[in-house]
């Protein structure tokens, strides 16, 4: 028995999972999704057993190891969420630790960045394929509420299909040198892991509204903010303004999806706004508030007055969206819609094009 979103006990199917890392982030955002979405954690795993006792204690798992294969081979798991981090040369722990959950069994959720390279996550594809078990990855920008509602919002039939998509993040650009040593195997330098790691955030979000695109080119300034400009072979375009150095206040975020005679902005990943022209035309009416609702601009924003499931950051940030989906295709035994090794890979192969350098133009397919 669950308890459902009104404190009612209800008869729900859930997930038998295992948990491998008790950080700070697992804490505060993956964790606490579990008394929503369809899963019952049953084991903790951390390097630290007494942290890993804790986290089994707060979050009611039965069980707790600080060995994850110990806990593979002893819980009957149906799945196994990991958060952990990099290794000593500043690549993610998750190709492994997947690898052998996949080999035991269990299907896994994995936090982003999933990998350091394509090549990792072909073989967790290959993997997958062979054990018929699914690999999710925490691509949460494809699990926002307000980026779900402005895709549905750009394919509506008056939008008229998108042909430019913009997006704004606080994130720099190393030199190119630097992604290079890594790419080709060498140590982290500077910001490398800090690009790997912030960089799955807006290249998921244009590949969840566009999909792959077709080339990348980019340009950096002297202090690591840039611009990189995405085609697609359907025509659109899409460009990535990487703004380190401005203010973390105010709303760091910001979307912009051009149609025709149509647009939609989502301002700070809470705020989504549907813009139509009015009929108003030009140069001889004096009065601009002419038009239904249906005919100018509408608008979605939550409301904080009211202790609602929508206003809450779990929700608003894509974090309950990813578990639940994760969990009910496991329950529904179907492929997740979102978050796949596929996007993975293609999120993976734009951040490797970044080596290649500014001013030219990148196949990335």
């Amino acid at each position: 028995m669950r308890i459902g979103f009104h404190g009612h006990l209800e008869d729900r199917p859930e997930i038998r999972a295992g948990f491998i890392g008790c950080g700070s982030h697992a804490f505060r955002n993956i964790y606490p999704t579990f008394q929503f979405a369809p899963v019952r954690l049953s084991a903790t795993c951390d390097l630290d057993g007494e942290r890993a006792r804790a986290f089994a204690e707060r979050f009611g798992a039965e069980s707790s190891y600080t060995d994850y294969h110990e806990m593979l081979e002893k819980e009957d798991l149906d799945a196994v969420f990991v958060v952990t981090g990099y290794d000593a040369d500043g690549r993610p722990l998750y190709p492994a630790i997947a690898s052998e959950c996949l080999r035991a069994g269990v299907h896994v959720w994995i936090e982003k960045p999933p990998a350091a390279s394509c090549e990792e996550i072909s073989k967790l594809q290959s993997l997958s394929r062979e054990t018929g078990k699914t690999v999710m990855v925490g691509f949460k920008k494809m699990f926002f509420p307000a980026n779900e509602k402005a895709r549905e919002l750009m394919h509506l039939e008056d939008f008229g299909g998108a042909t430019l998509v913009s997006v704004q993040y606080p994130q720099g650009i190393p030199p190119a040198g630097e992604l290079r040593r890594y790419v080709q195997g060498g140590p982290a330098e500077g910001g490398v892991v800090g690009f790997l790691d912030h960089l799955c955030h807006p290249v998921s979000l244009v590949v969840f509204l566009l999909g792959m695109p077709a080339t990348l080119f980019y340009q950096r300034s002297e202090s690591g903010s840039g611009a990189a400009v995405f085609t697609f072979e359907t025509g659109e375009v899409a460009v990535l303004s990487l703004t380190a150095g401005q203010s973390l206040s105010g709303g760091m975020e910001r979307t912009l999806i051009v149609g025709r005679g149509r647009h939609i902005v989502v301002e700070n990943n809470i705020r989504v706004s549907y813009h139509r022209n009015p009929p108003v035309g030009y140069g001889d009416n004096p009065d601009f508030f002419r038009g239904t609702p249906e005919e100018t601009t509408a608008v979605w924003e939550p409301e904080f007055s009211l202790g609602q499931l929508y206003n809450k950051g779990l929700f608003l940030m894509g974090y309950y969206g990813e578990v639940r989906e994760f969990a009910e295709s496991i329950l529904e035994g179907r492929p997740p819609a979102k978050g796949t090794l596929e996007q993975a890979w293609q999120v993976t192969r734009v951040f490797e094009a970044f080596a290649e350098g500014p001013g030219q133009v990148i196949p990335l397919t």
